[in-house]
């Protein structure tokens, strides 16, 4: 039994397994939290397989979790299915529509020819069952890539993602949020890779919109970005990066995949991120920031030796991927986020 959060040490279920709930967010129900996301218990590279469906787990204290199984399984006879165990799925996010009273599921789907489109199911319960009522979604026509889902006390919902490799797309979802209605948002521009802004993770404290990113360099951690703004659509002022005393630029080596506010809890929001390199424990960004500068400038020649830098560091290993949850401090309305070994719910009001 866990009796605090240890961020960046293996996380057991109350089975004694790894927790498999990648790129993943949280939902409080009937005073129940359930935690879903990617499930890479088969991931394996050799063999093709990216997941196996979308795993949830149940507690009732966020320390100690109960596998529940798979709330979204794969689709293992059908390998053009955007749930077969190889297509690269990724990030799933999932919202109640009380209009419809469905519970809708948006998924990031890697394709073959590396655009990126979104599968979309619904269900009338949480639990599921999940059915496929969109498959390669375009959203806006665009290459749609990490995103984040949000609904407002009326109802309209929003769409946070990366145009990939170009900037960040804020859209109004339609009334049953299975798609957009054509009006959107930019913000944060980049010519590319490494400062495009990925894994946007939306939150709302005290009427100020927040949103925390991260810079694309693929499963490599880099330095995080906080912006703010007084509405969903901005302007978005930015913060800079909240991981304070993060002398490697890493972001505590892990990436943020959504923000929970801890219900009955005054002031209370939790940074949920992954370690997806954890055989890379002495990787620093302030080395390799220079080198992916340069190997993602069109107007630089890349040398062999380039290259070479970036094929010999440690791969990810999404399988055995440990969790950094840490809490977010505020400084006025500035996001703060400091390492701590352990921590308690219960240092919160």
């Amino acid at each position: 039994m866990y009796d605090a959060f240890y961020p960046g040490q293996v996380w057991l279920d109350t089975n004694g397994n790894r927790i498999q709930a990648h790129g993943g967010s949280l939902i409080y129900l009937d005073g129940v939290y359930y935690w879903y996301g990617e499930n890479k218990e088969k991931t394996d590279k050799a063999a093709g397989i990216w997941h196996w469906g979308v795993r949830y787990y149940a507690s009732t204290d966020l320390y100690n979790w109960e596998d529940r199984g798979l709330l979204i399984p794969p689709v293992t006879d059908d390998p053009n299915s955007s749930l077969h165990p190889t297509s690269m799925m990724d990030r799933p996010h999932i919202l109640y529509n009380a209009r419809t009273q469905k519970y809708v599921c948006w998924l990031k789907i890697m394709e073959k020819d590396q655009t990126q489109t979104e599968t979309v199911l619904t269900a009338d319960s949480f639990f599921g069952p999940y059915t496929i009522v969109r498959e390669k979604l375009r959203p806006l026509g665009m290459s749609a890539g990490d995103f984040d889902l949000a609904a407002a006390p009326d109802g309209k919902a929003y769409y946070f993602f990366e145009r990939v490799h170009s900037e960040t797309i804020i859209a109004d979802l339609t009334e049953d949020y299975t798609d957009v209605t054509g009006y959107y948002s930019t913000h944060f521009p980049h010519k590319g890779p490494p400062h495009v802004r990925e894994a946007t993770a939306h939150f709302i404290r005290h009427g100020k919109h927040y949103l925390l990113t991260s810079g694309t360099t693929g499963y490599f951690p880099n330095p995080s970005e906080a912006a703010m703004a007084d509405t969903w659509h901005g302007p978005y002022t930015v913060q800079g990066d909240p991981h304070i005393g993060d002398k490697t630029k890493t972001s505590f080596h892990s990436q943020i995949s959504s923000v929970f506010k801890v219900p009955n809890k005054k002031d209370l929001y939790i940074a949920c991120a992954d370690r997806w390199m954890p055989n890379a424990p002495d990787y620093d960004y302030t080395h390799y920031g220079p080198l992916y500068d340069r190997l993602f400038d069109p107007d630089v020649e890349k040398t062999p030796a380039d290259w070479a830098l970036l094929a010999n560091l440690p791969q990810e290993d999404t399988r055995n991927a440990d969790y950094v949850w840490l809490p977010i401090l505020f400084d006025g309305d500035t996001v703060k986020i400091e390492w701590r070994d352990s921590w308690k719910l219960e240092d919160y009001e």
